[in-house]
């Protein structure tokens, strides 16, 4: 069995812009071929450990390697990565086929066949100016770039928010076909965590600059729960495991707790008269990243 190969890795990595600490001792690693969620709320710090990664910017402290060298100033390096983002700047000039003629000549691993038939499906006029494209049509070109790119490491940074519900879902569709297909490295950061939550392989959740949970998905599917019901019972059967959430409602409560549940265990949440529930991913993230972890309503 061969060793996954480890494309990008952040150690004990620090960044404060001023008197805000945007990064409090990040660590983490990114695999080669895998699809990953970079999840956190606004301003939590994952714009920009995606700057850091993709060199538009640097730590003041501890180490960032993408394939095992330092992206910042790193042609080489940056050559094999993609960075898209929701708010990306062309120049006012450009029209859609100057893009990605741009895109061809700068990312080694462009497909241009791919790119035509994306151009299709999302029905992007080629001959338009850029500045005169729609919101969702700036999106459309936006995923088009980072999925013809075929980057060994592609971060897509919500481009694709301007999209209506079709337009993401052929955005993941096409994703997940080429990713057969094509593998790489792929990052989604995203609101959208119930839409993307399939595509997932591994979670990074970050919160106000740290790095609350690290896993795989279906590890965090199947030991995450939430326990409801009396409050003295919910506190009686939730003892000895992690709460990373409670809420009360008078004389109820629930709680959001990880670990493994045996059978015997929920055999006697039966007993207590508790009722346990799968969590979804967003509902994890939620309850991972509430500012108190206990909320009386």
């Amino acid at each position: 069995m061969t060793d996954t190969r480890v494309v990008a890795s952040v150690r004990n990595a620090h960044k404060r812009f001023g008197d805000v600490t945007a990064l409090d001792d990040v660590s983490f690693d990114i695999e080669e071929n895998r699809i990953y969620g970079l999840l956190g709320r606004n301003g939590a710090g994952k714009t920009t450990i995606m700057q850091i990664l993709t060199g538009q910017s640097w730590a003041d402290s501890g180490t960032v390697e993408v394939f095992g060298h330092s992206p910042y100033e790193n042609a080489g390096t940056l050559s094999n990565v993609c960075f898209i983002k929701e708010s990306q700047r062309y120049p006012d000039d450009f029209r859609v086929k100057h893009v990605l003629t741009a895109a061809a000549r700068l990312l080694p691993r462009w497909d241009n066949d791919f790119a035509e038939l994306l151009l299709d499906d999302f029905d992007l006029p080629t001959s338009r100016k850029v500045k005169k494209l729609s919101r969702g049509m700036t999106s459309a070109l936006g995923v088009i770039i980072g999925l013809a790119s075929r980057a060994p490491l592609t971060f897509f940074d919500e481009p694709y928010l301007g999209l209506d519900a079709a337009s993401r879902q052929m955005f993941y569709d096409r994703l997940l076909e080429d990713y057969a297909e094509n593998p790489r490295t792929v990052i989604l950061s995203t609101h959208l965590i119930d839409e993307v939550s399939d595509l997932i392989e591994h979670v990074v959740l970050i919160d106000r600059g740290t790095v609350v949970l690290d896993d795989e998905t279906d590890n965090l599917r199947g030991r995450t729960v939430s326990v409801s019901g009396p409050a003295t019972r919910v506190d009686e059967f939730t003892t000895g495991h992690g709460v990373v959430h409670r809420e009360k409602l008078g004389s109820l409560a629930r709680a959001t707790i990880t670990g493994h549940i045996s059978e015997l265990e929920r055999s006697r949440a039966r007993s207590l008269g508790l009722e346990l529930e799968p969590v979804s991913l967003q509902q994890l993230v939620v309850s991972s990243t509430t500012n108190k972890k206990e909320t009386v309503a």
